[in-house]
């Protein structure tokens, strides 16, 4: 896939009609947003586009109202947040692509912003309805992506709208490409990845993919225990993927081939059952990964393990970290998790952590701004990771 887009900056926006793709998915409750993490990163590119005299038209969806108008998931809370961020009033649309959209849309003037309705309140939207994308693109001149979450789905409002107007990027989804592009394309070695995360069938691909790229392969997680199974060891009660042993034994020999090291834990925290609930107390200890007992299951990388995937990453010059080492939610199970964040907050090497529960435990940490990229998309960086070609910049003119 091509990583080299135009963005906003590369094309004349002053007295257009732009629509802009964000991703708004903000957690709500009691209508009240309680993270307006989202909205503040959208917020570059749409300064820009009000400096620059465009007539911006933002558009989102939120949660899975699947193509219903539900209350509670429009986006009018989000316009009130833009509004007092941006300090100008944001103008709510009442529909979608529909007669409030459109006379909004005809009657903005230059600098002013609207919001659309949640996209998914339109039953077209998740279909890549060529209808609703051609009414989406009727409301504008140009089409701005930024949103990274979600430009893994070919839906009317991340992909399918680009068939009617010229499509570029904006900052988000700039950053994300040219940082993470990079790392895949042209890393500066040696490249380590570390994956973690329950099962080995979520990352088939991104095992496959990244044994292709990296120096060292790191795996945690869940997904170790199968691999420790197909070293032959015997793992107890822990998580175990038994249809894909023989995949880790081919993954196992294909970095033996290509000169890759492939580290598994050496040492694992079990324990007689999993946690419930989740964040409650736990007793735990440690074991060697070829001596869990059969009554037990492993939930979190050991002390030896912690300093083994640390050491490796500190020697690093480009890190890639998808997926926790364990159940980082408990306290007691996130030592594993809190090891892999510190070593790439303390490490010189470019760091990317690819979304999900790894970015939430980076900024749980307080290590977020020591890490080089955060990526604000959890599946979107795990399709890129995987090599896949995402519909959302696919649909973008190239540079």
């Amino acid at each position: 896939m091509n990583y080299n887009k135009k963005s906003v900056e590369d094309i004349d926006v002053t007295g257009k009609r732009v629509l802009c793709r964000c991703d708004f998915n903000v957690p709500i409750k009691g209508g009240v947003i309680t993270s307006d993490k989202r909205i503040v990163a959208a917020l570059p590119t749409i300064q820009y586009l009000v400096k620059q005299g465009a007539k911006v038209i933002l558009c989102s969806h939120m949660g899975k109202p699947k193509g219903e108008y539900k209350p509670e998931l429009s986006l009018k809370v989000v316009a009130d947040r833009l509004s007092e961020l941006l300090g100008q009033t944001v103008i709510m649309a009442a529909d979608v692509a529909g007669k409030d959209a459109q006379a909004k849309a005809a009657a903005l003037e230059n600098g002013q912003v609207m919001l659309l309705e949640n996209t998914r309140f339109e039953k077209g939207e998740t279909k890549n309805d060529p209808e609703l994308s051609r009414k989406l693109a009727s409301l504008a001149d140009i089409f701005v992506n930024d949103a990274f979450g979600t430009a893994h789905r070919a839906h009317s409002s991340t992909a399918g709208v680009a068939d009617y107007l010229p499509a570029v990027c904006g900052y988000l989804i700039q950053k994300e490409i040219g940082i993470m592009g990079k790392a895949l394309a042209d890393p500066e070695r040696p490249f380590v990845a570390i994956l973690g995360g329950a099962k080995v069938s979520d990352k088939l691909n991104v095992i496959n993919n990244l044994l292709e790229k990296v120096d060292t392969l790191i795996i945690g997680g869940g997904m170790a225990y199968t691999f420790l199974a197909a070293k032959g060891y015997a793992v107890g009660k822990s998580l175990l993927d038994t249809e894909k042993i023989d995949y880790c034994k081919e993954m196992m020999a294909k970095a033996e081939a290509k000169g890759v090291k492939l580290l598994l834990p050496v040492d694992t925290v079990v324990a007689a059952s999993f946690p419930d609930p989740i964040d409650g107390p736990i007793d735990v200890k440690t074991v060697a990964a070829d001596a869990i007992p059969a009554d037990m299951e492993g939930l979190d990388i050991g002390e030896e393990s912690r300093k083994l995937f640390a050491e490796a990453a500190k020697s690093a010059k480009t890190v890639v970290w998808n997926g926790p080492m364990g159940v980082f939610e408990n306290p007691i199970l996130a030592k594993g998790t809190i090891a892999v964040a510190e070593a790439l907050a303390e490490s010189s090497a470019v760091t990317i952590v690819g979304g999900g529960d790894s970015a939430a435990a980076c900024e749980q940490l307080g290590f977020a701004d020591k890490i080089t990229h955060i990526s604000t998309g959890g599946g979107a960086s795990l399709e890129f990771l995987e090599g896949l070609e995402l519909p959302g910049i696919a649909c973008l003119q190239d540079k």
